[in-house]
């Protein structure tokens, strides 16, 4: 199982700070099939390159 607690991704300063990831809590369990799905620009592809 993959457990994600408070995943946060940003990019920029503080000041300027862009939020892509805010406070993601997930529980994956072993092996089953998961589908990802959103908007495009949504943060899909961050959030399984930070997995």
């Amino acid at each position: 199982m993959i457990k994600i607690k408070n995943l946060k991704k940003q990019y920029g300063t503080d000041s300027a700070a862009c939020i892509v990831l805010n406070k993601i809590n997930l529980e994956l369990p072993e092996k089953k099939f998961i589908a990802i799905t959103g908007k495009s620009g949504s943060g899909k592809t961050t959030l399984i390159n930070m997995i």
